[in-house]
């Protein structure tokens, strides 16, 4: 049993908030070895409230067999009433979409939830699920309800962030990561954040938080010591600079592949629980309160976007205040009013990207 009180907490979150588990309903959990230890929580608090899981290893990215052991538990097709309730956890991977989408695929949207976890462990429970989905949500609403309605956003930081965005709110849709399941969809947490693809980006960003990286990095993620300081011109980084050499050096490593220096996601954090930075590559990392810019890998599709890139480098930066178009009263990022308003409608609710592949999520491949 885990003896961290936030830790046991976070994982009652993801039971009542996230799986709002039905008495009819039956559970799985597939894991890789690297989050064993996870899994056993999450099995042992289901097992607590009188429900039996069934427990499936898995290899993160390849592993022929795993198609083969989850027909054996999740039966080709759902008979008489709830759903199949499948958890996925890994440390540094996001794998076998097409596996998980090919078990489902005689399901009904509403016979089946799935829910991958990415970065599991004791941050992803004691932090990064102490913040509701529906908090998120409203959360997420507000940013939205702004970002939507604005042509140019101009943000600046206490760290000396300074960026002026064009949004193209016809041609690039909007992310938004909130933990909330859509019938048919993947929930990914940790959750908490919204972003787009900016039509235009100029300025300085200053990323005094964290850096994220879908590739395998086994540094110290934290900037707070040794911000990383971005130039960027016309949605092009065109400078950078870190005071920290592992972190110049791999972000060197990083923005020489093709168009990995192109700006390809404006993102805002929401997830308040998270204040401050780990030291583990993580998406906890971007979910903080502020502002990120990706590099590299976008959220659209290749044919909005123009390009195809394979590394998305998250830059995050702590706070910060956002002025839409000319509102002379800007939203203060770590103090944003949650919307009482109902999520809109025709977003992408979550980030993962590629559905139709095995992923190669983290880089670990490449």
């Amino acid at each position: 049993m885990c003896s961290d009180e936030h830790v046991w907490a976070g994982i009652q979150s993801l039971l009542d908030n996230y799986v709002q588990l039905d008495s009819d309903d039956d559970v799985v959990i597939a894991y890789t070895p690297d989050s064993t230890e996870p899994a056993a929580w999450v099995f042992l608090a289901f097992e607590e409230r009188g429900v039996k899981a069934v427990l499936v290893r898995m290899n993160p990215l390849r592993d022929p067999g795993f198609h083969e052991r989850l027909s054996s538990v999740i039966p080709e097709r759902r008979e008489g009433p709830g759903r199949c309730v499948f958890l996925l956890f890994e440390r540094h991977t996001m794998s076998h979409n097409k596996v998980v989408k090919t078990a489902f695929s005689n399901y009904g949207p509403e016979q089946y939830k799935v829910i991958r976890a990415i970065n599991s462990g004791r941050d992803l429970f004691g932090i990064g699920l102490a913040s509701s989905p529906s908090e998120l949500s409203a959360l997420n609403t507000t940013i939205l309800e702004k970002c939507r309605l604005a042509k140019t956003l101009r943000i600046e930081t206490e760290g000396g962030t300074n960026l002026t965005a064009t949004l193209d709110n016809s041609r690039f849709q909007w992310l938004s990561n909130r933990g909330i399941s859509q019938p048919g969809k993947f929930v990914v947490i940790p959750a908490g954040e919204v972003a787009t693809f900016p039509a235009h980006i100029s300025g300085t960003l200053v990323a005094d938080f964290a850096i994220n990286v879908n590739m395998y990095y086994d540094g110290d993620a934290r900037l707070e010591r040794s911000p990383a300081i971005a130039e960027i011109d016309d949605g092009v980084l065109v400078d950078f600079r870190c005071e920290n050499p592992e972190v110049t050096a791999f972000l060197k490593k990083c923005f020489k592949r093709r168009h990995a220096n192109r700006v390809g996601e404006l993102g805002f954090g929401t997830n308040t629980a998270v204040k401050s930075a780990v030291a583990e590559n993580s998406h906890l990392n971007e979910r903080v309160p502020g502002v990120h810019i990706g590099f590299g890998q976008h959220n659209q599709t290749v044919d909005a976007a123009g390009y195809f890139c394979d590394i998305h480098v998250d830059l995050c930066a702590k706070g910060g205040l956002v002025w839409f178009d000319d509102s002379v009263d800007p939203l203060d990022l770590t103090n944003v009013a949650p919307s009482r308003n109902p999520h809109p409608v025709l977003i992408n609710c979550e980030d993962v990207f590629s559905d139709d592949a095995e992923d190669d999520c983290c880089g670990i491949l490449s």
